[in-house]
């Protein structure tokens, strides 16, 4: 079996690699390893969770002058020698912490950068000088805007998951960084997909390239490791099947994915009242939250997490042993990348989707794209017998370890009506005195009468009365400017 240190990697590095616990190199690295260190440029495509960011991070960093390196003092000082750019926060924390952990004896300073965080943090690290910087395409374009970054000695740059960055709309941002830095730089481009526009980025920005897969076709789309199930599902019941599937005899770290921001906060709660330890991460929690939500997870804190599709690409926990497609993914790149978050890195791993009957059609089309075999996935619910023998689940197990919290009802108000006296006493009785009026004018007739009454309404209403009561117009339907009564036409 190889070992990294037979595939010529540096010894400080390899001991840093093995104190880590990572001895034998993956495929795709065994590959890529021997060209990468080259110099050459290359594009490297295989399936998620194959250990593609070791494949470019040990060439960036070994071809990388270290400031122990007698060569540093004749490099621009602070200035990065390498950039690799990530799609998403998540990813770029991710490849950071590897970077990280694999330079950790070569003393390389490795600084991370992207949105949803003050810059000035990031700004005084780039002042104080770095060797390799990971980010975002966002936050890269504006720290260069800014005149804090300057890409102009960077001799390798990688692009990680660059069908990512073309789904999100980060390709214009990546070919302005690419203008930005030195043409005879080394560039390697890493993907689980090629589609045509990364096939044409590389074409323009790339020198003969070195083609590599690490495995088959199949294989590369795929995850053989992970044993899928799909069930046609009703959206109430849900929260009840994830309840009693993290009962389940292989149960450890569960990924929940929500096709909504609203619908993985609803989830998290839901389980979370249920009484499992769960944390929702989509993209309107501030930064310093996800980062603490995605820590604890990693720490084994929290049973489950639950995510919108952004974080899809950028969690690479150990341990995860299933990912619940809350509901049916929009197409067949995100199913693959949604449940290539178990199963990594060798491990096996349970990945479940839940069909709504709505997108019964949806789930088909990727099925076919796939060639999977769950044409017509099964009627499921939580106390189906396949459910439990499917996924290991104990006889009589429910989906909640804790009762219900007691609902406390506010006291009925009194709605009794008060008695026929009570109500006499809190409003005195309107005077319903009328006078007939024409155009505003009393009547002949009635100004006496009228006159009588307003005389006498204070004796009647006592001594808190307030003066005569005010005379009510009234008017007369037909009737002429003149006040006389006429006669509508007769229709022959």
């Amino acid at each position: 079996m190889t070992t990294f240190r037979e595939l010529g990697v540096h010894p400080e590095i390899c001991d840093a690699l093995e104190r880590g616990g990572i001895t034998t190199p993956f495929a795709i690295q065994e590959m890529t390893l021997s060209v990468a260190l080259l110099g050459t440029d290359l594009i490297g495509q295989a399936r998620t969770g194959t250990g593609k960011t070791l494949a470019f991070g040990i060439p960036v960093i070994q071809r990388s002058i270290a400031p122990k390196d007698p060569d540093y003092t004749e490099i621009p000082q602070g200035k990065p020698q390498a950039l690799i750019v990530a799609p998403t926060r998540e990813l770029a924390l991710q490849v950071s912490s590897d970077l990280t952990l694999a330079a950790a004896d070569r003393g390389m300073r490795v600084l991370t950068v992207y949105g949803g965080v003050g810059y000035d943090t990031q700004l005084d690290v780039l002042a104080a000088g770095v060797d390799i910087v990971v980010g975002t395409p966002g936050r890269l374009i504006d720290l260069m805007n800014r005149g804090a970054l300057d890409l102009s000695h960077v001799h390798a740059l990688v692009l990680d998951e660059a069908d990512e960055m073309l789904d999100l709309g980060f390709l214009p941002d990546v070919e302005r960084l690419l203008k930005k830095t030195p043409e005879t730089r080394q560039t390697m481009l890493f993907s689980a997909t090629m589609p045509a526009a990364i096939v044409a980025l590389a074409r323009t920005h790339m020198r003969h390239p070195m083609n590599i897969r690490a495995e088959s076709s199949y294989d590369t789309t795929m995850v053989p490791a992970t044993a899928q199930f799909i069930y046609l599902a009703h959206d109430l019941d849900k929260p009840e099947i994830i309840g009693r599937v993290l009962q389940s005899e292989d149960a450890s770290k569960i990924i929940v994915f929500t096709r909504t921001k609203r619908q993985a906060q609803r989830v998290a709660d839901d389980l979370a009242e249920r009484g499992f330890r769960s944390s929702a991460l989509h993209g309107d929690m501030a930064q310093v939250a996800r980062e603490k939500a995605l820590t604890r997870f990693r720490e084994d804190k929290l049973d489950v997490l639950v995510c919108t599709d952004v974080a899809a690409r950028g969690i690479d926990v150990r341990g995860v042993s299933h990912v619940i497609n809350y509901t049916c993914p929009e197409d067949d790149k995100t199913y693959v990348h949604r449940i290539g978050r178990t199963g990594r890195a060798g491990a096996t791993g349970t990945a479940i989707t839940f069909v709504d009957w709505a997108d019964l059609t949806r789930w088909k089309v990727i099925n076919k794209t796939l060639g999977l075999p769950f044409d017509e996935p099964p009627e499921t619910y939580s106390t189906s017998a396949h459910l439990y023998h499917d996924q290991g689940i104990a006889p009589g197990t429910k989906g909640r370890i804790k009762d219900p919290e007691p609902v406390e009802r506010a006291p009925r108000k009194d709605r009794e009506r008060p008695e026929r006296s009570e109500r006499s006493e809190r409003a005195p009785r309107r005077d319903r005195q009328r006078s007939r009026t024409r155009n505003g004018r009393p009547v002949e007739g009635e100004q006496a009468a009228s006159a009588m009454t307003t005389e006498s309404a204070p004796a009647e209403a006592g001594e808190g009365s307030t003066g005569a009561a005010r005379p009510r117009r009234r008017r007369r339907r037909g009737g002429g400017g003149s006040g006389t009564r006429t006669e509508a036409p007769a229709t022959s």
